[in-house]
């Protein structure tokens, strides 16, 4: 029995959504991870495809869809091997931050924005000196009649280079408890006193453009806090579900992504006359490999369906994305074992596999965090 049931249009989505990426994404990749950057028109024409933003709902246009659109977008793109274009941070991680928790002028401002391409999102936590530690932000803001004024600097940003508008996690210096200091706002890439630092260089997902931010007495209206102040700890919770949810989602599929390519280079490739395939060494690693594949995508799905019934899995997605991104680590370095010389060339696509794979152990929140969660969870 199937876990999940996709519809006709559902299918029909899909089998879109691959004509584009085999048309308008693929075919750059390479150029993409060279220039480590995607250009911003590739985000326009996703946004025109229908691909972004899909559980918006159509009164700000987008199409009200179900979570399953978000995860054959999430599917689809990761199986390009394209990392740069980081359309699910974008749509099922930043956005729902607007959607959910802004007020309805603000939802009016952007999303159409947001659904169309025309505005790129990324979401400021991590600083210098707080990585996984939300309560370590310094990031201030200091509302001031109808306005805030937001001072401090932000790192490793995804989205940080294209970001047209960033969700910004800053504390009031007034409040002393961490954690009720802590409010969301929504900033405008043009607003005075908001600058970009340097283009992140980092070992993988070369074209993905991750940068510093920072904020200089930068001045937004107070209208573009999202919820109530002090409460921006407990929307970042609540969020924090569906993040991680998709990190298990991409590792799982990349996961899959990389058996199957290395499944057909062991089957094609010869060694003294005989395919890799046929060594029983390699065939146990390939046994090994796909138990591990098939293990994650039947936990993952059923943390989806979760999911979609409103469920609270907090501990079962930290756990589910601790060990799906280590699961794909695994794979990586195994397959990269079973490609011998090869994997000694950038032409072999498991390289840049390889590379990609390791920040998602770490980003979302770190795995050793993941696990702290969920003991806590189990009452340890």
């Amino acid at each position: 029995m199937e876990i999940l049931n996709f519809t006709e249009e559902h299918n029909q989505f899909r089998d879109r959504l691959k004509d584009f990426l085999v048309e308008e994404v693929t075919p750059f990749g390479d150029q993409w991870e060279e220039d480590k950057i995607v250009p911003k028109s590739v985000w326009q024409k996703m946004g025109q495809g229908g691909f972004l933003c899909t559980d918006v709902a159509a009164e700000y246009g987008g199409m009200g869809g179900d979570f399953l659109y978000s995860l054959i977008v999430a599917e689809e793109m990761t199986k390009t091997w394209i990392t740069g274009l980081a359309t699910p941070l974008h749509s099922d991680i930043v956005v729902p931050y607007i959607s959910s928790f802004g007020s309805e002028k603000l939802k009016q401002k952007y999303l159409p924005g947001c659904v169309s391409g025309d505005i790129v999102t990324a979401v400021a936590m991590t600083e210098p000196g707080a990585g996984s530690d939300l309560a370590s932000i310094a990031t201030t803001a200091v509302e001031e009649e109808d306005e805030v004024v937001i001072d401090g600097s932000k790192t490793f940003i995804s989205n940080g280079l294209n970001a047209d508008l960033v969700v910004v996690a800053a504390k009031d210096p007034a409040v002393e408890n961490p954690y009720e200091a802590l409010s969301l706002y929504v900033v405008d890439s043009q607003t005075p006193g908001f600058s970009t630092g340097r283009h992140l260089e980092k070992m993988g997902m070369w074209s993905q453009d991750t940068a510093e931010l920072f904020f200089s007495k930068c001045c937004i209206p107070k209208k573009n806090r999202l919820g109530e102040k002090g409460m921006g700890f407990l929307m970042l919770m609540d969020k924090l579900q569906q993040e991680r949810l998709m990190c298990a989602i991409m590792a799982v599929t990349g996961a899959e992504r990389i058996l199957e390519w290395i499944t057909d280079y062991c089957k094609q490739t010869s060694v003294s006359g005989k395919p890799l395939a046929r060594s029983q060494v390699v065939q146990f690693a390939l046994v090994e490999m796909t138990t591990d594949v098939k293990l994650g995508r039947t936990y993952v799905e059923k943390l989806i369906a979760d999911h979609m019934e409103k469920k609270e899995i907090i501990a079962d997605t930290s756990m589910a994305k601790y060990w799906t991104t280590e699961m794909l680590n695994r794979l990586a370095n195994r397959a990269l074992d079973l490609c011998g010389d090869f994997a000694m060339s950038e032409k072999c696509p498991i390289v840049r596999a390889w590379r990609d794979a390791k920040i998602m152990t770490i980003f979302a929140g770190t795995n050793e965090i993941m696990k702290n969660i969920a003991a806590k969870f189990m009452g340890l």
